[in-house]
């Protein structure tokens, strides 16, 4: 994500011209907080890109969605509320998931992440991130090779259920497969 120069501005408080002021807020924030605003903010995330609003933080820095079609035989996995840790139910599904790609010939294998609408569209990018590379990893424990997985975090910009309650939360909360067009 690029942001864009504007024209040279004048901030009272302390007389410095031309700093940008989505830089300067940053700036304000501290800790952990502040930096993991400033990767998401300039797009380094993970080795990942931001591709703006409604977007996706993709591995390997294209910064757009994958174009994907459903990886058949491939079970989608779910998560609890701001968790990215593998659910002990999810665990024979990726274990079947992990049998399903070994044995097809397929050359990838996207994991995409999402999330319910709680929480800002940076951090629901973020987490849906961390889901997607959680189950990256629980796969490459089971046998499947790294080099065959693509991950992409869409947030909350893909609900798989809409509305605004938990009866639908529970099911944007997941991580699915595809297969890239």
């Amino acid at each position: 994500m690029e942001i864009a120069p504007g024209p040279a501005r004048k901030r009272p408080a302390d007389g410095i011209k031309g700093e940008d002021p989505i830089v300067r807020g940053l700036t304000k924030l501290s800790g952990t907080v502040g930096v993991a605003a400033l990767m998401l903010a300039v797009g380094c995330a993970s080795g990942s890109q931001q591709a703006g609003k409604g977007g996706a933080f993709r591995e390997g820095g294209a910064g757009r969605p994958i174009a994907t079609k459903p990886a058949p035989g491939l079970d989608t996995v779910y998560f609890d509320y701001d968790r990215a840790d593998i659910r002990s139910d999810a665990r024979s599904s990726l274990q079947t998931n992990a049998s399903v790609i070994k044995d097809k010939n397929w050359d990838e294998v996207v994991v995409e992440g999402h999330c319910d609408e709680r929480g800002s569209e940076e951090y629901n990018l973020a987490l849906g991130e961390r889901r997607a590379n959680s189950v990256k990893r629980y796969l490459m424990n089971l046998g499947v090779p790294g080099s065959k997985i693509t991950t992409v975090s869409y947030g909350e910009s893909r609900p798989a259920k809409p509305g605004h309650a938990e009866n639908a939360w529970q099911y944007n909360r997941r991580v699915e497969f595809g297969l890239p067009r």
